[in-house]
């Protein structure tokens, strides 16, 4: 299944499980973005980390997200993108 075949089947599920998780304003960028997406792809999903997050609440929600979708998750928040192309993602970025 395409990502954002999946996704778009699932969206309010996964901005229930992103709040679940201390996260917040989950967004989609890369290929589902783009439209290149294809089967056996992954989603890139960034969300803003809130006061009190912790490592385990991100791994947490990756795999709730992986298991929900039924498709390998990349989450990532702001810092963890490389600031060669974090502009970028920033501004191009898209509310899921």
């Amino acid at each position: 299944m395409r990502p954002s075949v999946a996704l778009e089947m699932k969206r309010n599920a996964v901005r229930d499980l992103a709040a679940r998780f201390c996260t917040a304003n989950p967004r989609v960028f890369g290929s589902v973005l783009r439209g290149t997406d294809r089967d056996g792809g992954d989603l890139d999903l960034l969300v803003d980390a809130l006061p009190g997050a912790t490592l385990f609440d991100l791994g947490g929600l990756q795999d709730e997200l992986e298991t929900l979708l039924g498709i390998h998750v990349d989450l990532l928040t702001p810092a963890d993108l490389p600031l060669k192309f974090r502009a970028k993602v920033l501004a191009e970025a898209q509310p899921v």
